[in-house]
């Protein structure tokens, strides 16, 4: 027999229980899809470490909101579509709950937690009243269900609940009309109920792992038993501390003894002669309390097991579990947990670094063209047809009217001196703009430059001379000279 030239192809002893398929990429996702999303919503709702999670990635992806700046047309016509877009934010929900950024936050949780989501864009009728005749409807994963194999009446394949034309193209969506667990909604999994949307209303937000991929996965299915187990065993473990914390004590009487000892009249029968409860099967239960001190009939006697205790290493098992499933998550433990112990400031900065980047990773090649983009456009078809927006032309440079400049929420400075120092000199150098350090921050450099101009023209008709303002105050705080005919107007202060 050959040997393997890879280890890991080997059939020896201790590879041989090691199963595992070679399964195309949609029969995986799909495979046991169902019950693998149940308990990732069960772990979203019930474990703290999966909840947190899901709040990191979201606070850090999303935060207040990924923005929208125009980059086609002049200042005017800018400034008029700013004034819409804003207006389209607040009034976009179709179910009249979140602003924009409220939905790019549940879209986001959503992806995190079930893997995908769909918004549906929903086109509204002139008299509705909004300010562009669109809204959004996000739709959870399980409203198009994966398993939901069949051929279209036009000959399309309909694949995991998507349909696909003769090319491959998504041409249209299968889905519930309602969530088919929401009970209140009396929904239907009857494939029968299954409503064709067209895929021009639809948009997919997911990550591709493997080629070809065409739904979804919950990040955390790979962790989920192990947070599963690790859950259990620190709820035995909480519960062996409280039985232990009881301190109870028990005595018997011997048969010879008449008497009843002082104090101690009351048996298991209780101080009002009533029978001790019972279970199912009718075993007797005594409740204990702290410093519980009872007496037992003739003939009983108690023993208790001697449960191990957590022990010195249960901190650090339970950390090394932590870690496994902040990884999966994609958050740093140190995030997840706020456990800072022994982690310097450098290393601090490198875990953030790489959090950050993730997280960019994440925004830019899923977020922002699966779910944004689609948006942006659909706006501005919506806003053209109706006349909201007056683009001749609009047809042929439809590219270049979208086109959009995204701005995230920035980050915080993790050492504000510092980090405003090195941004000031690399600005200084050539090496950066200061729009772009403007855009990093998640601010727009245009309302930045124009509350700029505001501020000084302001100060400078008041007479102020401001430590912050650099046209006269030097960085060591030295009024600098204003060149002729620039003087400060004589108010008349002394």
């Amino acid at each position: 027999m050959t040997q393997p030239i890879y280890a890991a192809a080997g059939q020896g002893r201790r590879l041989r229980v090691w199963r595992a398929p070679n399964a195309g990429p949609n029969s995986i996702t799909v495979s046991g899809l169902d019950t693998i999303l149940g308990r990732a919503r069960a772990a979203t709702r019930n474990d703290p470490w999966a909840g947190t999670a899901s709040d990191k990635l979201t606070s850090n992806g999303i935060g207040t909101g990924i923005q929208a700046k125009a980059v086609w047309g002049t200042p005017e016509w800018k400034k008029k579509e700013k004034k819409l877009w804003n207006r389209f934010v607040k009034a976009c929900d179709a179910d009249g709950v979140l602003d924009l950024y409220g939905l790019q936050a549940l879209a986001w949780r959503e992806w995190h937690e079930a893997g995908e989501v769909f918004v549906r864009l929903r086109r509204r009728r002139l008299d509705d009243g909004l300010p562009v005749p669109l809204q959004l409807q996000v739709i959870e994963s399980e409203q198009c269900p994966a398993n939901y194999y069949a051929t279209a009446s036009n000959g399309n394949q309909i694949r995991a609940g998507i349909e696909f034309d003769r090319i491959g193209r998504r041409v249209a969506y299968w889905m519930y009309r309602a969530h088919p667990g929401d009970v209140m909604s009396g929904a239907s999994t009857d494939p029968t109920m299954l409503v064709r949307v067209p895929a021009d209303q639809v948009l997919h937000l997911f990550e591709p792992l493997r080629a070809g991929q065409i739904r979804g996965i919950p990040r955390a299915a790979s962790v989920l038993v192990r947070m599963f187990n690790l859950d259990s065993l620190d709820d035995a473990v909480l519960e062996r501390q409280k039985i232990a914390n009881l301190f109870a004590g028990f005595y018997t009487r011997k048969p010879s003894v008449d008497e009843d000892l002082p104090g101690m009249k009351e048996d298991m029968a209780g101080a009002d002669g009533a029978e001790p409860d019972v279970d199912a099967d009718g075993t007797p239960l005594a409740g204990l309390e702290p410093a519980t001190m009872q007496e037992l009939p003739e003939g009983w006697d108690v023993k208790f097991n001697n449960p191990p205790d957590a022990g010195q290493n249960y901190g650090e098992f339970l950390r090394g579990h932590l870690m496994a499933i902040a990884a999966r998550h994609g958050v740093p433990y140190e995030v997840l947990t706020g456990d800072l112990r022994d982690v310097s400031d450098r290393a601090l900065r490198l875990i953030l670094n790489e959090f950050r980047r993730i997280v960019e990773m994440w925004q830019w090649l899923y977020m922002i063209p699966q779910f944004l983009e689609p948006i942006r456009r659909a706006y501005f078809d919506a806003a053209v047809m109706v006349g909201a927006l007056d683009i001749s032309g609009y047809a042929d440079q439809r590219d270049e009217v979208t086109e959009t400049l995204w701005v995230p929420q920035g980050w915080p400075y993790s050492h504000p001196v510092q980090d405003i120092e090195a941004d000031k000199s690399a600005v200084r150098a050539g090496f950066i703009s200061r729009s772009k350090v403007v855009l990093s921050n998640g601010e727009d450099p245009e309302q930045i430059d124009a509350e700029l101009a505001e501020d000084n023209k302001r100060a400078d008709g008041l007479g102020l001379v401001l430590d912050t303002d650099p046209r006269k105050v030097s960085n060591a705080g030295l009024t600098q000279a204003r060149p002729k005919g620039t003087e400060l107007p004589d108010t008349g202060a002394k």
